[in-house]
């Protein structure tokens, strides 16, 4: 996690900072839903490089977003899931989602 220091003054800016990306907010739509693993949520995310997603959970476990838990099978499994911190996006998450319903519906008229 980034100490207090790090992080910008305004409230906003260190929101957009941790999850301001297309991909994490993405990523964090999924696992609202339940744990994913790696190949799942790269073939759910149109679009998203291998590199970009090993950034972006990367980033995400740094920021205590997520959680990155290894199975010790052979071959290894790993799977992600929201944290504590991450689950209390959820509200947040579902006002984006209204919110993008509402307008999709205002467009059509």
């Amino acid at each position: 996690m980034k100490k207090k220091e790090e992080l910008p003054a305004c409230p906003v800016a260190t929101t957009v900072q941790l999850i301001g990306s297309k991909w994490k907010l993405l990523i964090m739509r999924n696992l609202l839903v339940r744990p994913w693993r790696f190949n799942e949520l790269q073939k759910s995310l149109d679009g998203i490089s291998q590199k970009v997603l090993t950034e972006s959970l990367r980033s995400m476990e740094d920021d205590g977003i997520i959680i990155r838990t290894v199975f010790p099978e052979v071959p290894p499994h790993v799977e992600y899931s929201l944290s504590e911190v991450g689950e209390s996006m959820r509200p947040i998450i579902a006002s984006m989602e209204a919110w993008g319903l509402d307008y999709k519906e205002k467009m059509r008229s």
